[in-house]
């Protein structure tokens, strides 16, 4: 299978929402759905969805029928079939190729015990020692995960919430994992892989992602992809200032009504909060006339458990 072209052209306004079915959405899911669905309908664009289903175990059964059921019901429908990773290993697979062929990939061994040891701390979080990146790049029989062998570069993004974001890519982003040891494709090279053939020119997302954002442009780079406008939300959080998440147990969006949960996060995003009680439909339209992404704040984290 061929990678998609990247194309000629700048796309026209393309986002995506992107979860992983492991468990139903909460209030932090809603926010990033709800800032995608306002921006691409205030840009007069597409808003497409894609289940991020690639690591199997993580899922299960129900979760995705869930996810949907909860989209609706907060009114906020895609405008194309959802793109599922599970059926799209081959394309990544190829993307992996490419990029082993050209000698931009090596064989990781490393455990662990050996990252937790040797991994230097970074903005985003541990960058790579680099151990196995001077061995032979052959595979030894041994299981082994890939690594991209990343060009010494400045990686840039110019975020119109959080503002310029730059990276060192040797001291700050590292050699990153394409393929794990069991022989799994990595979150961003999938991301890339997707995000390109479903031509998407805007992602918005936490900002717990922004190292991700970072290491998918320079996987962008190598792959000769247009790489999309990253824009990033301040994450939600607990009282304790976990972010909320399905790994920390944080509550359903089914246990207040949808047009509460939704203005929670229009107030969260900083928007011109709507008449109280307005039906869903309405709601939503109030929101997308006075949408403005220049009133989201610019903080990494929101304390927003309580949907009062």
């Amino acid at each position: 299978m061929n990678l998609p072209a990247p194309s000629k052209s700048a796309y026209g306004y393309r986002g995506r929402f992107a979860p992983t079915p492991s468990g139903p959405l909460h209030l932090g899911s809603l926010l990033t759905a709800l800032a995608g669905w306002l921006d691409a309908r205030a840009n007069g664009g597409a808003w497409l969805l894609r289940i991020d289903d690639l690591d199997s175990p993580r899922c299960p059964p129900g979760a995705t029928d869930t996810i949907l059921r909860q989209l609706e019901t907060h009114g906020l429908y895609w405008d194309e079939a959802p793109r599922f990773q599970s059926e799209h290993i081959e394309a990544y697979q190829a993307a992996h190729e490419v990029l082993r062929r050209g000698g931009h990939t090596y064989d990781c061994h490393c455990t662990r015990a050996v990252l937790a040891l040797e991994s230097r701390p970074g903005p985003d979080g541990p960058v790579y020692s680099g151990r196995c990146r001077s061995a032979a790049r052959v595979s030894d029989g041994r299981a082994s995960s890939t690594r991209l062998l990343l060009a010494p570069q400045r990686v840039e993004i110019d975020d119109p919430i959080q503002g310029l974001l730059s990276r060192n890519s040797a001291t700050e982003i590292g050699d990153f994992v394409l393929r794990r040891a069991d022989g799994l494709i990595g979150y961003q090279l999938a991301c890339v892989v997707d995000d390109a053939a479903q031509e998407i020119s805007t992602v918005l997302r936490g900002a717990d992602l922004i190292g991700s954002s970072l290491r998918q442009r320079a996987l962008q780079n190598e792959l000769g992809l247009l790489s999309p406008h990253y824009l990033h939300l301040p994450v939600l959080t607990e009282a304790d200032g976990r972010k909320l998440s399905k790994q920390n147990g944080s509550a359903s969006l089914d246990q207040h009504p949808a047009g509460r949960n939704l203005e929670r996060c229009l107030q969260l995003l900083g928007q011109v909060p709507p008449p109280t009680g307005l039906p869903i439909k309405e709601l939503l339209s109030h929101a997308l006339q006075h949408w403005q992404l220049s009133l989201v704040p610019r903080r990494s984290q929101l304390y927003g458990a309580s949907a009062t």
